[in-house]
């Protein structure tokens, strides 16, 4: 039996695609062909398609709405499993958000918002979802998500589901636990606290403006391309090396946020990468300091 036929059995063949181009699933908007992409509807689906791949000995990768992932031109040879479409429910009982990890940051924020809870603001502009939010510690304007997160779970290498409580996630700065051992977040609650509506709301307008006027928001791009440096801000460090507007291929430092890398026109995967790693180099040699990728890569480059 073909590995498509497997995959087949474990979901509705509606939900298994091969030669998807991963520039339609990735904020960037490159990327070549997954070999199989697959959108599990529930979390014994993510069960049984991981343990398959594993029998087989086939790679695969774990996305949401592929904000934060660089795809390599030549595509991804393995199989794509995206926890967004399909799994994003989100509900809210008490102070307690219950989400699925394919539940948007933004539609999240909202819910909250509808049920008067406040603490999850800094999140609303966030283009992700819960999952890898969760997955990297997420954090914007000085809230994280370690600040709001009660428990998660995750389904582990061994093929258990497991809850895993906030204290034992070591969230650090754009890392946790889950990014170090591989599980894979399939939900999360979320403890938030009563609080005005009209605060809440007013809050999210100011950050909302903040990004709309600050970040190139009308191009493809990955959010922030590289980590905060100790002591530095990366889009400062970039400007003052004079690299504001720098260009290759269809890739550019953005001229209006210099911490973003943009899909200018048309920009490849090879554009993308050469434009980072031209960036890091040019200010390790002014300033002594190495910017460190915040984007993930896979795939073949």
């Amino acid at each position: 039996m073909s590995l498509y036929d497997e995959l087949c059995q474990c979901l509705d063949q509606s939900n298994v695609s091969k030669d998807e181009p991963m520039s339609r699933h990735t904020t960037f908007r490159v990327g070549g062909p997954a070999d199989f992409f697959v959108t599990p509807t529930e979390e014994e689906e993510v069960r049984a398609v991981v343990n398959l791949l594993k029998k087989e000995n086939v790679p695969y990768y774990v996305i949401g709405n592929g904000s934060n992932l660089l795809v390599g031109d030549g595509g991804y040879r393995g199989v794509v499993i995206q926890i967004c479409k399909n799994m994003n429910k989100i509900r809210v009982e008490d102070d307690m958000v219950y989400a699925q990890a394919g539940a948007l940051l933004s539609k999240t924020a909202a819910q909250a918002l509808e049920h008067a809870l406040t603490g999850m603001e800094f999140a609303s502009g966030i283009p992700g979802t819960l999952g890898g939010a969760v997955m990297m510690n997420a954090g914007a304007y000085g809230g994280e998500m370690k600040h709001i997160l009660y428990n998660a779970l995750a389904l582990t290498k061994d093929g258990e589901f497991r809850v895993v409580p906030a204290d034992r996630m070591e969230l650090g700065y754009r890392s946790s636990v889950f990014a170090k051992n591989g599980d894979i977040v399939l939900s999360a609650q979320l403890k938030l606290r009563p609080g005005d509506p009209e605060k809440i709301r007013a809050y999210m307008e100011e950050l909302k403006e903040k990004r709309v006027t600050k970040q190139p928001l009308e191009y493809p791009s990955a959010g922030s391309t590289f980590k905060r440096p100790e002591g530095y801000f990366a889009g400062k460090l970039i400007e003052d090396t004079g690299l504001r507007g720098f260009r290759v291929g269809g890739a550019q430092v953005s001229e209006k946020h210099c911490g973003f890398v943009i899909n200018r026109e048309n920009a490849t995967a090879a554009d993308i990468v050469s434009l980072m790693e031209q960036v890091a180099d040019r200010v390790e040699a002014r300033f002594g300091v190495r910017l460190e990728p915040e984007v993930r890569r896979i795939g073949e480059f």
